[in-house]
């Protein structure tokens, strides 16, 4: 997906980012696609992989799209420790749409399928499609 249809709804810890950063580099590929909302473009996971890319000027990201609000497979709980009890779908959207973001770790996505490993040249990235 093109970077500028993705939106965050949480922040990142900067150690994590440069962390991920250098593997990113050291493999010069990415190996996990993000989760995102196909109605929104809010990131449900990956949202470190995300702030690499815009470090690393990507123009785009693999990912897979799953409609959030109406698919009960995808599931949504808060990560012990987060500060909060509780979380919804339609909080997650709109605190990506509205730029409003959670602390980091705050929702734990949960799908019924696993992602695919995947291994998508940096290179490849840096075009405008993926």
């Amino acid at each position: 997906m093109a970077m500028e249809i993705l939106r965050p709804h949480e922040l990142t810890r900067p150690k994590k980012v440069d962390e991920l950063e250098k593997m990113t580099n050291r493999w010069n590929a990415y190996v996990l696609p993000l989760v995102v909302d196909k109605n929104s473009g809010v990131i449900l996971d990956g949202h470190h992989r995300h702030q690499v890319a815009l470090r690393l000027g990507l123009q785009c990201l693999p990912c897979v799209q799953v409609d959030y609000l109406g698919d009960e497979t995808v599931e949504l709980d808060v990560w012990p420790n987060c500060g909060r009890e509780s979380i919804t779908k339609e909080e997650v959207v709109q605190a990506g749409l509205q730029g409003n973001l959670f602390h980091p770790k705050t929702s734990r996505h949960r799908l019924s399928d696993h992602l695919p490993p995947i291994s998508v040249p940096l290179s490849r990235l840096m075009q405008s499609a993926v």
